[in-house]
């Protein structure tokens, strides 16, 4: 079900480029008197946050950024964003590929499926759950055969829900795949964008600070 509370546009791509940030976690280290230390997550997911205010430039850039502020209402919309490091189920420089991650097994009913992004490949690999892929790069196999979208499955760009058609259920013990391009679901981290025009010609940037909605 789609979020009232989001908007789905994404913040302007050229200006997403240059930001700054990534990914974060919470870890409790607590160290003992031995001089070991013991450590803890406190989440299982990770949360990105981004800087956007690397981005801009130009006083055009600065009123573009004004204008979806304020479309936005500072922190109470989400909208996507287009992370520069990691917006594809491979590489940047590669294309997504049809096997590029493991996103289910098949039981001979289900028919909906989650896109996951997969990191590493050992026993420590980290699944994410990518709710907001961008419509048209969605490419999905099953046993290694692409199906075709709109045929055999249909997208749900808003979640990131693949559901195949009650003809292509996937048979028990299938493997389900996916490849993507996708965005970050993000909002504004404050309610107040501070911009000193006169520091900004004189070069210091603003502050665009956004952080990931987790679902």
């Amino acid at each position: 079900m789609s979020d009232p509370a989001f908007h789905e546009v994404r913040f302007p791509t050229d200006l997403a480029f240059n930001s700054t940030g990534g990914p974060e976690r919470q870890t409790e280290v607590v160290r003992l008197g031995s001089g070991r230390e013991e450590r803890n997550t406190r989440w299982a997911e990770s949360r990105r946050r981004f800087d956007a205010g690397y981005g801009i430039r130009t006083l055009n850039d600065l009123h573009e950024v004004i204008v979806f502020f304020e479309e936005r209402r500072g922190r109470l919309h989400g909208f996507r964003f287009r992370d520069p490091l990691d917006w594809k189920s491979c590489a940047p420089t590669a294309t997504p590929a049809p096997t590029d991650c493991r996103i289910g097994t098949g039981d001979g009913d289900t028919r909906a499926f989650q896109l996951v992004k997969v990191y590493g490949s050992s026993s420590t690999k980290y699944t994410r759950s990518i709710a907001k892929p961008v419509a048209g790069t969605v490419r999905v196999a099953v046993d290694g055969a692409e199906k075709d979208e709109g045929a055999d499955f249909a997208l749900d760009a808003a979640t990131g829900i693949v559901t195949f058609s009650s003809a292509e259920t996937p048979a028990a013990d299938a493997v389900i795949r996916a490849g993507f391009e996708f965005d970050v679901p993000v909002r504004f981290d404050t309610d107040r964008l501070e911009i000193n025009l006169a520091a900004f010609e004189a070069g210091e940037l603003p502050s665009v600070p956004l952080v990931e909605i987790l679902p």
